[in-house]
């Protein structure tokens, strides 16, 4: 049973309640609007369990003491009995000796037996015993009594003696006590005492439990009004605290605050109001951060990506929420920031954006929503009107409002230029996640063509990244279905026309529906799709693995032979490299000198400690290492030489106009004449003339490759091709 519990009255639409003996109008609001008031009945204070564990206590605790009383007084009424029968006794045998003693002269008996016959009948004197002052036995009449005589003279003489069993009682009259010179035992019958005691306890018990009760009563009902009552009146705003805690239905107390319990509740009541109070402001802040945090930049506070497609849709609506809005999206892209936050840290680099957030929010107009939407990309979403009419215009604004002046950190100025996308809604799509992808579609093309540049979006653009996405996924599919093989193209000792390797050239054959069952897809068409997405990495292992094997095969037939792979920057800064290229090594059986691999100079400039660290360790397999590409990176030559490499293979670039150009025969020349300065071996790629042989071969070039010897060729084709040449080509002088 609940401490309160609702009468819901069915002629009213307001129960009540009752505290105590007090009505208490609590108004408050039911989930329908109604009002209700509640009161406490003092029915309720009977059905509170706490109440009757009370009332049980002080009942019996109220009883424990009054039985304790009664016990007392029983044996005090059992004493006060025995007394009074002793007096009566003792009157009556003082009365009854003296009229004797008027009657005769004879003093030596002192009561008659017709005298004491009429005292056993007139009164509950069973026996009587007299003895004169000397102790000498004088009478003895009735029922013979249980103290003798002998108990007096052994030392042992009692005053009173009360039977076990209760049905007499025996008491010592004295020559003091009778005022005459006898001794006197007199015998009383006493069972008449048992009822009168049980008579007594009845009324005792009854008397016991009436007080008990009334007691109780005055003790319960007074704690239920002056502590009960409160308790659940504060009971009730509690539970309604914790029903709704950040807006109580909660009451004043109806109870005087002159003592504990009402200043108490008066103090849980405020309590209440002001627990909601702190709730709803807590609540309220809690709420503002969450959209800030949900909705803004927290570097910036700019709006962030998921605020900026809800304001796109406010504005693709117009004011009125049917109109279609027209607008322009601009999404823009620092160029270079990487470098920035590499360099001069991520404080730098966190002042710069904010800076950039401000220059942007500054110079638009209020109608122009900036939001930060990536790392280094700020998106404006900007209505387009009578005065502006395009979205490139707008573009081209915000492109030279970004570099129109150096941003100043501290004490450094730093020079910002962004490539920007711009996309238009609805020309460009009526859904604005599409139209924000299509300006970030644009923008990519503008980084693509050389960053600083404004690209309005075309159709053409979303069919290339589409093209894109395919050749992606069928690359999947051909790293799945083996349709991926190497070529090989031979490498030839300048000096003496010894094949001394090949190089590892991938080749991706695509099955199709046509003639041919298929076509080659050239490697500048997916090599940089691979390397964007990181499926370079598998392609590049399975091309190791391969190469390997092959080149196993090849040093099984006697031909001491190097097999050349290219390492991409992917796969060079993988963590498990080594240990890959050392157990592909020990699988295929592979003298590990007749592996090479190829790494361009632009990779080792991203991390020069962890390239020289990466570089020794493969040296220290046992393997060659060559730079792929020589002379067209941003070498440097105080790197260089700490760098453990065998070998530098010049740019087919610089060999294809050597003999047109001076320029590139000139650094075709220093890089053979560094090589050597280095102790490093030099090959040319793309030797497709005699001329260009005769030159190389005139500048003391080490080896070359190109199409003038054999272009690149499937590893059977390349495996007939040594048993043929014997191991060389033939006229290379």
């Amino acid at each position: 049973m609940s401490f309160l519990k609702k009468e819901f009255k069915k002629e009213l639409d307001k129960p009540t309640y009752v505290y105590g003996t007090q009505t208490v109008e609590l108004n408050t609001t039911i989930r329908k609007g109604e009002k209700h008031s509640f009161k406490f009945y003092p029915s309720r204070i009977w059905s509170s369990r706490i109440n009757w564990r009370i009332a049980i206590t002080c009942f019996f605790t109220v009883l424990l003491i009054q039985c304790a009383i009664i016990t007392f007084l029983l044996h005090s009424y059992e004493k006060h009995q025995l007394v009074g029968l002793k007096e009566v006794g003792r009157s009556e045998l003082i009365s009854m000796i003296t009229a004797q003693n008027q009657a005769t002269s004879k003093k030596d008996f002192p009561v008659s037996r017709a005298e004491a016959e009429r005292l056993f009948s007139s009164s509950k004197i069973t026996g009587i015993s007299i003895f004169a002052s000397n102790l000498a036995h004088l009478q003895n009449h009735g029922q013979k009594t249980t103290l003798q005589l002998q108990d007096v003279a052994s030392g042992e003489f009692k005053n009173n003696y009360l039977s076990p069993s209760g049905a007499t009682y025996e008491v010592v009259l004295r020559p003091d006590d009778l005022n005459r010179p006898y001794i006197a035992i007199l015998q009383f019958d006493t069972t008449y005492i048992k009822g009168d005691v049980f008579e007594y306890v009845q009324e005792a018990v009854l008397i016991i439990l009436l007080v008990s009760l009334f007691v109780t009563i005055v003790i319960v009902v007074s704690v239920g009004n002056f502590l009960l009552s409160p308790v659940l009146f504060m009971r009730e705003n509690l539970l309604r605290a914790i029903e709704n805690p950040e807006n109580p239905k909660v009451e004043d107390s109806p109870f005087a605050t002159n003592n504990e319990i009402g200043e108490s509740i008066d103090l849980a009541t405020k309590l209440i109001k002001q627990n909601a109070e702190n709730i709803r402001r807590i609540k309220s802040a809690a709420e503002d951060k969450i959209h800030k945090l949900a909705y803004y930049d927290t570097l910036t506070n700019l709006p962030n990506r998921t605020y900026f497609l809800q304001s796109m849709v406010k504005l693709g609506h117009g004011e009125d929420g049917k109109t279609m809005g027209r607008f322009c999206v601009v999404t823009i892209d620092l160029d270079h920031f990487k470098d920035i936050n590499d360099t001069m840290g991520y404080n730098i680099g966190d002042a710069i954006l904010r800076a950039v957030g401000k220059r942007l929010r500054s110079s638009l107009p209020e109608s122009a929503i900036v939001a930060r939407i990536a790392e280094d990309e700020f998106s404006v979403a900007m209505p387009l009107t009578k005065d502006v009419t395009d979205g490139r215009e707008i573009g081209v604004r915000i492109s030279n409002v970004i570099k129109s002046s150096p941003f100043k950190v501290f004490t450094e100025d730093f020079q910002v230029r962004a490539s920007v996308g711009v996309s238009t809604f609805p020309d460009d799509g009526t859904d604005v996640e599409q139209v924000l992808k299509n300006s970030d579609i644009a923008l990519n093309r503008a980084k693509e063509e050389g960053r600083d540049l404004v690209k309005e979006y075309s159709e053409d653009f979303d069919r290339a990244v589409q093209q894109r996405f395919q050749i992606l996924r069928n690359l999947r599919d051909a790293l799945e279905h083996d349709q991926l093989l190497l070529h090989y193209q031979p490498q030839i000792d300048l000096r003496d026309g010894r094949i001394i390797g090949a190089e590892a050239l991938i080749r991706w054959w695509k099955p199709d529906g046509s003639k041919e069952g298929g076509s080659f897809i050239p490697p500048i068409e997916f090599i940089p799709i691979a390397e964007q997405s990181g499926l370079i990495v598998p392609i590049g292992e399975w091309v190791l693995k391969t190469a390997c094997e092959s080149a196993a095969i090849i040093q099984e037939k006697g031909y001491d032979m190097r097999i050349a792979v290219n390492v991409s920057g992917a796969q060079f800064y993988q963590s498990n490299l080594i240990g890959y290229v050392e157990n592909t090594i020990a699988d295929s059986g592979l003298k590990p000198s007749n592996l090479e691999l190829e790494v361009t100079e632009s990779v080792f400039m991203d991390d020069i400690s962890h390239a020289i660290t990466t570089l020794r360790n493969l040296h220290g397999l046992g393997l060659e290492l060559a730079i792929d590409d020589f002379g067209t990176g941003y070498s440097s030559l105080s790197y260089l030489r700490q760098f453990p490499i065998d070998r530098l293979k010049i740019d087919q670039s610089f060999i294809r106009n050597a003999l047109n150009n001076p320029d590139d025969a000139s650094i075709a020349r220093t890089i053979i004449r560094l090589g050597h300065s280095l102790n490093l071996k030099v090959i040319a790629e793309g030797v497709e003339t005699y001329e260009q042989q005769a030159f190389l071969s005139e500048e003391n070039c080490d080896e070359v490759q190109g199409y003038l010897y054999a272009k690149p060729m499937s590893f059977e084709d390349f495996d007939a091709f040594i048993e043929e040449c014997k191991g060389y080509v033939p006229d290379v002088s």
